[in-house]
């Protein structure tokens, strides 16, 4: 059940990204805030949980961390496409 969780919070967290971007006008490329949302929570929250010393527990400081890192893994793809687009 925590997995399905997990899963559904980063979806969450990833689309929160896209729509903070700008990139909700378009409509949420679910694709991209299911990675976005699960490589940021991952990244962002465990980082961000363990310097304030939460440790690998749900507190505020992870929650907060998984968003920070699912706009930066978003902010990151949306340079990478329109850096490629423009290469063409």
């Amino acid at each position: 059940m925590l997995i399905i969780a997990i899963i559904l919070f980063g979806m969450l967290a990833g689309a929160l990204a896209q729509i903070i971007l700008g990139r909700g006008t378009e409509g949420i490329d679910w694709t991209l805030a299911f990675v976005a949302g699960l490589v940021g929570s991952f990244v962002g929250g465990l980082l961000i949980s363990l310097l304030a010393g939460d440790g690998l527990e749900l507190r505020p400081s992870g929650i907060i961390g998984s968003v920070v890192g699912a706009l930066i893994v978003t902010f990151a793809w949306q340079w990478w496409r329109g850096r490629a687009k423009t290469s063409r």
